[in-house]
């Protein structure tokens, strides 16, 4: 299993509206081969930026099988235009866990 890591950089006072974004937007991911799970968590500090999280089985799944899919159009429709600038996504496997 690895994690994908993104920092999400929302456009200031869109917050709201990325939130309800997501919310639909989550039913999507959650149904592609492969996703395991996901967390989205706002940062305190920053307001504006969000962390998330997804578990998938493999690398591929996810940059393939999902950034590959149909259904990966509709999720960019829904989000990418909140983002300014695009966010780093990132693939880690796990060393070490308390």
């Amino acid at each position: 299993m690895i994690l994908e890591h993104a920092i999400l950089p929302v456009v200031p006072g869109r917050e709201a509206d990325f939130e309800a974004a997501f919310a639909e937007a989550k039913s999507i991911i959650a149904a592609m081969p492969g996703f395991v799970d996901l967390r989205l968590s706002r940062s305190i500090e920053t307001p504006n930026e969000y962390l998330l999280l997804v578990h998938w089985e493999s690398v591929e799944a996810h940059e393939i099988g999902f950034r590959g899919s149909a259904q990966y159009g509709h999720w960019r429709a829904l989000l990418h235009g909140f983002y300014e600038p695009f966010p780093v996504v990132g693939h880690f496997a796990e060393v070490h866990r308390a």
